[in-house]
């Protein structure tokens, strides 16, 4: 642990004794301690607390309009994912008072008259503990963070590996998710749920993977047994998806199996209707059938934008659900206004 962090660990002080305050910050100053905070106050305890967000509080028990157990009775609520070390410094040396004070969540306890080498030791000990499991938890969270990419990231070249079989850019996915992501921000969703189906949507068609070469790239019109098999896709999908504890993935799974569901029930693979499709994929439904209908694919043209459109409206209360369909052409009246201004 760094000397240097431990010196400028914000530590404050409550104590009612104008002495005992200054005879503590004599010593931290002295030890090189630089960012020492103080009160005889104890009902500036929770302010000063809130304010400062020290790293230790030196704490008095006897003190007038509040003692120290009931100041520590203010503090713990605002500790649940942070404990901050609190050193009682007390003339009160009864058996009773130290137990009080420990089950009431204080990691130590002194009495006074005060040692000072005892006092330093001991507010050295609380700090290390206290930045180690700092230092400890920044880790946890970085190998979280870095698991939770190198997923996404693998995830990502699945849906890809699949997609370069019939799009030999591989950007349609990318593309469906920036759609699908939009349509879910122009329907009020919030913030972290946009970006979940923004993350999620890409991985609609994973499933193709599992499906032979012959019938999905075949230039013609597939015969009812091979569209059988295409449209196992999304089973297929789902089940690679299936039993993760990862929320985007649980909505992966959801987009995989839901998104050539139709608001009139005439989808597969189960042919639900309506609100009983989940709401991702009705989304994505929408984000999918654009960007395909405006990308060329070995069985069919390019559509022109507006035709591709109109095709998304014709189909409102058919195939998709119309609160997504005016999301999306309210998006797509939102791109033609920004193109027109930027002109």
């Amino acid at each position: 642990m760094s000397n240097i962090m431990l010196k400028q660990a914000k530590i404050l002080i409550v104590d009612d004794e104008k002495a005992n305050v200054r005879l503590l910050e004599v010593i931290l100053q002295r030890e090189g301690y630089t960012a020492v905070h103080s009160s005889t106050d104890a009902r500036q305890a929770l302010p000063l607390f809130l304010d400062i967000k020290p790293d230790l509080v030196l704490l008095d028990i006897s003190m007038p309009h509040l003692d120290g157990f009931a100041v520590m009775e203010q503090l713990q609520p605002q500790m649940t994912d942070d404990a901050v070390p609190i050193l009682i410094l007390t003339a009160d040396a009864t058996t009773a008072a130290r137990h009080k004070a420990l089950a009431q969540g204080a990691k130590d306890f002194l009495t006074k008259p005060l040692d000072e080498i005892e006092v330093l030791l001991r507010i050295n000990n609380l700090l290390e503990s206290r930045f180690h499991n700092v230092l400890l938890e920044q880790k946890v969270r970085e190998r979280t963070q870095e698991l939770e990419t190198a997923q996404l990231e693998t995830l990502q070249r699945l849906a890809l590996a699949a997609e370069y079989r019939d799009d030999d850019t591989g950007l349609h996915t990318r593309r469906v998710g920036l759609t699908a992501g939009r349509i879910a921000e122009v329907l009020g969703l919030p913030p972290a749920q946009v970006d979940l189906i923004s993350r999620a949507a890409p991985l609609h068609d994973v499933g193709k993977i599992g499906i032979s070469d012959m019938i999905l790239l075949k230039p013609g019109k597939l015969t009812d047994e091979e569209f059988a098999t295409v449209k196992q896709h999304a089973v297929i999908g789902g089940k690679i998806l299936s039993g993760s504890n990862s929320l985007w993935l649980q909505l992966a799974e959801e987009v995989a199996l839901t998104h050539h569901e139709r608001w009139d029930g005439k989808g597969y693979p189960h042919g639900i209707a309506g609100e009983a499709i989940a709401l991702v994929g009705r989304i994505v439904a929408v984000a999918d059938v654009f960007d395909a209908l405006t990308h060329e694919r070995p069985y069919k043209k390019v559509w022109p934008v507006a035709e591709a459109v109109a095709e998304i409206q014709s189909q409102s209360g058919r195939q998709f659900d119309p609160r997504v369909v005016d999301a999306f052409l309210l998006m797509q009246a939102q791109d033609d206004g920004e193109a027109l201004v930027a002109r």
